[in-house]
Formats: structure tokens, C-alpha cells, sequence
């Protein structure tokens, strides 16, 4: 699946203003922006849209959903369990409604006011996201990363954005040289030095979960190999052999 950020707008109730803001933050990039500055959206960005919708459905602040969605602990199935259960709740609940409506134009008006509480989904609602940010937010490279994000400025972001992407830039340069090559591993030693320095302390085990997620998500190897074909195959590996995995 492939939409334009207009048929996507439709499709979601998401405005195009809200569209370009994810974007702006680095929540939901398009998966291709055409020369004519087009926006596409496939359909691996289609589901994190859709995952963003979820997590605002919690109540949760954008960058919030943004360090869960990018956590390398975060967990596709389980997240999709929750969000089906919290549904099914929700539909027994209009089920619930709709036939206190039917009933009551076929002359069956009763003072049932059961069906109009919320407390059931509420509560459900809570319980998640509390779990939520137990398992994939409530870390301390989350809440640092949090932390230091708040204070950033346009600018910023802007030279935050150019640091990583000389750093990508570099790693594109070297593919087909071995994952072991000393050149490629400095780059590995300058990346978790980046992130350590700019976002969160990256150790070993944070690193090590990072490289996998980068070939594991297409989401990461498309915008990674943005900066050339296999970039992201080879920061995988190079992490790999950096971590001793």
C-alpha cells in the first residue's frame, strides 16, 4: 500500500498540518518524498500511524509515543493484543448502546443508564498505559532522552539532524568494506558516542538492540538506506561485531 499524505489524511481523520508536524518531529516520516516534494506513506508507516493513534488513544504525549515506538523493547504482538482487547471493550460497550437505541424505537424506553459508562474502558485504558511505560518508556536512557529533548531548540534539532547525518553519510560510503574493518568500527565508536553525548547514555546492551532493530523494522533500514544502499545492513553488522553478538 502506497497513499499520498492527502489519502492518508482521509483514510486516518489525521489533518495534513498533523501529518507534516509528526514528520517535523521525527514521530512519522513518509516512506518517499518526490522531487515534486510529494509525500508518500507506505504501508509499514501506515501501521505506526495507526500505533500513534493508539497511544494518543492512552493519553500519551507525542514524545512519549515516539521514545515507545523507537524503544528497541518494544513489542509489535503484544502492543496488538492490547490494542484488540481495548477495542473489543469498546465495541461491546456501542453494541450496548445501540440496542438500548433500537429498543427504545420500538416503544421500549427504559432508564438504563448502564450502558452509557465508561468506567470499564477507563480503567482498561489506564491499565495500559501504565504498562506501557513500564516495559518500553520507563527507562532511564528514556526519561534522560526525554529530559534533554525538552530543552532543544530549532536550531537545535537542526544541527543534531546534520551531526547524524554525516555520521550515515559515512557509514553509506564504506559499504562493501567488511563489517570488522577498523574504519567501519570508528564509525560505530563515533555513533554510540553521538547518542551518549546527545540523547541517552548508550551502553553495549542499548547499542547491540538498536543495530538489530535497524534490519529487523523496515521503517529503520528504508530511512537509514536513504543515505545508500546496504547502509543500513552494514551498521547492523558493524554493531554487531562492535558488541561481541
Amino acid at each position: 500500500m502506497r497513499l499520498s499524505i492527502g489519502a492518508l489524511s482521509r483514510l486516518s481523520g489525521v489533518s495534513v498540518r498533523a501529518l507534516h508536524h509528526y514528520d517535523q518531529i521525527g514521530l512519522l516520516q513518509p516512506s518517499e518524498v518526490a522531487e515534486s516534494g510529494y509525500r508518500y506513506y507506505d504501508s509499514a508507516a501506515i501501521e505506526r500511524l495507526w500505533q500513534i493513534l493508539f497511544y494518543r488513544e492512552l493519553d500519551f504525549p507525542l514524545n512519549e509515543i515516539s521514545q515507545i515506538l523507537s524503544s528497541p523493547a518494544f513489542d509489535r504482538e503484544r502492543a496488538l493484543t492490547e490494542h484488540r482487547s481495548l477495542l473489543l471493550q469498546k465495541r461491546e460497550r456501542l453494541d450496548r448502546l445501540i440496542e438500548l437505541v433500537s429498543n427504545a424505537m420500538k416503544g421500549e424506553t427504559t432508564m438504563e443508564f448502564q450502558p452509557f459508562d465508561t468506567s470499564e474502558i477507563d480503567a482498561l485504558r489506564e491499565q495500559y498505559a501504565e504498562e506501557a511505560k513500564a516495559r518500553w518508556g520507563n527507562t532511564e536512557a528514556y526519561r534522560e532522552s526525554t529530559k534533554r529533548a525538552a530543552k532543544w531548540t530549532e536550531a537545535d534539532k537542526a544541527r543534531l539532524q546534520k551531526q547524524s547525518d554525516e555520521i550515515f553519510s559515512a557509514f553509506a560510503a564504506l559499504v562493501g568494506t567488511g563489517s570488522a574493518d577498523a574504519r567501519v568500527q570508528a564509525l560505530v565508536t563515533r555513533w554510540k558516542a553521538f547518542i551518549s553525548e546527545r540523547y541517552y547514555n548508550c551502553t553495549d546492551e542499548i547499542l547491540a538492540g538498536m543495530g538489530q532493530m535497524y534490519v529487523a523494522d523496515e521503517r529503520f533500514t528504508k530511512n537509514i538506506d536513504k543515505y545508500g544502499a546496504g547502509t543500513a545492513k552494514l551498521m547492523s553488522e558493524a554493531i554487531a561485531v562492535y558488541c561481541g553478538k
